[in-house]
């Protein structure tokens, strides 16, 4: 039993007689976390820092999975919330709550012309679909990124145990920046795709044209564009991916940072097709749910009045030039890299003869946690990260790096490991 983690792994022993996994998560659980080397249970946030319950301190760079753009337990947010809590929290009735927060969206979201809230993102993108499967009249979905545990979209992936063959059958994913690729899966289902859903951006910059040409190509075989902004939204951009590279969908879905890490998610767009909803079935007892959209509206006036998302964008920027100096540095460029938006960056690590890009990420983060960062290989910023945080980041790496070319030029990834290597759930980016 690891000394550091001593109540973590204790605690996820218990866990899992009644908890599957441990976790709620798969992204928190012991198939993202290398056993021996990880804390498994967090107890409290403030700020951009976390406590595990062995009361280990962290800067954490997950931030609820980019759910918490202002920080963790944001005073704001948590005002609201509690004069929201004294006259209750759902009711027979709707409440007003869900009208302004609405509202404030067809203010900020380009595409948003009428809402419907849910409490995840799976939520947001299956009624997306739903809703252009019944405005099409048509089956098939595209898709390129990741879109929820919901079978209609899980169901593409490797991920599919459970969903039955005829639900996999419709859903078909395409690589990003190939627009040709695109052309060729649209035609291969001429007349039958409903929907094109992607994650604006990921990983990689869209290269020039590319979202002007997945809308062209789109609309030209008569089915509906998707933006999946459940992590773009609120980060990018006020209005999300659609408003930096101005291209506007159909459909877009919204969660995670809309209510900073409350749970809440929306499904929003152009009003002909948001009208399908008066018949299509997307009802949730907890749609209304007053204390998430206290949080939203909080959340969307501070991200209006403060320069959240300008201040993320400088530290993250900061983040992505120092770590490819380091990179540079240590010369680890050949297994090593960065990519991604400032807000939302990757630390990526390539396959090499003698070992493979999991072991050389299962120490890497083996080394940060030691260190009292949290991190899966993101940098989600968020507007409570501090230069002192990037700069314990970065000394971080500084350190980190040359453990990693030794271990690697020595062929030795197991000898430095005190844990068992990590392996994929599944490739959804």
């Amino acid at each position: 039993m690891s000394i550091r983690y001593a109540k973590s792994e204790e605690f996820l022993a218990r866990a899992r007689h009644s908890i599957p996994l441990g976790a709620q998560t798969f992204s928190k659980s012991v198939t993202q976390y290398p056993f021996g080397v990880s804390p498994y249970f967090v107890t409290r946030g403030k700020g951009s820092k976390v406590w595990d319950i062995d009361g280990n301190e962290y800067i954490d760079f997950i931030n609820g999975l980019c759910s918490v753009t202002l920080g963790y337990s944001d005073a704001d947010v948590n005002a609201a919330v509690a004069t929201q809590l004294e006259d209750g929290t759902i009711y027979s009735l709707s409440h007003p709550l869900e009208t302004e927060v609405a509202e404030l969206l067809c203010e900020i979201i380009p595409s948003a012309e009428m809402v419907r809230f849910g409490k995840n993102g799976s939520d947001a993108t299956a009624g997306a679909v739903r809703i252009a499967r019944a405005f099409t009249g048509r089956d098939h979905v595209l898709t390129c990124g990741y879109h929820g545990w919901q079978d209609w979209y899980i169901g593409g992936t490797a991920r599919n145990k459970g969903v039955p063959q005829a639900s996999r059958d419709l859903t078909h994913a395409f690589p990003y920046n190939d627009l040709p690729a695109l052309e060729k899966m649209l035609a291969q289902f001429k007349d039958g795709v409903a929907a094109v859903i992607m994650e604006p951006m990921n990983v990689a910059q869209p290269e020039p044209g590319y979202l002007e040409g997945v809308k062209a190509l789109t609309h030209a075989a008569g089915a509906l564009l998707v933006f999946d902004e459940t992590i773009t939204g609120f980060r990018y951009a006020l209005g999300g991916a659609q408003e930096l590279f101005n291209v506007a969908p159909d459909i877009t879905t919204l969660g995670k940072g809309i209510a900073n890490g409350f749970p809440l998610s929306a499904v929003c767009g152009r009003r002909d097709v948001m009208q399908e909803m008066e018949e299509v079935f997307f009802s949730f007892t907890m749609g209304g749910e007053t204390l998430s959209l206290a949080a939203a509206k909080a959340t969307i006036a501070k991200l209006r009045r403060e320069p959240v998302i300008a201040t993320m964008r400088k530290r993250g920027s900061r983040i992505l030039t120092e770590v490819t100096k380091l990179i540079d540095k240590h010369g680890i460029g050949h297994f090593t890299s960065t990519s991604g938006d400032p807000t939302w960056s990757f630390l990526l690590f390539r396959d090499l003869e003698g070992t493979n890009a999991f072991e050389i990420k299962t120490l890497w983060m083996q080394e940060m946690m030691e260190r009292g960062l949290l991190s899966v290989g993101t940098h989600n910023i968020s507007y409570a990260h501090s230069e002192a945080d990037v700069d314990a980041l970065v000394a971080a790496y500084d350190a980190i790096f040359p453990i990693l070319r030794q271990a690697v030029d020595h062929r030795a990834i197991r000898q430095y490991l005190k844990c068992e290597p990590l392996e994929p759930l599944f490739r959804v980016r």
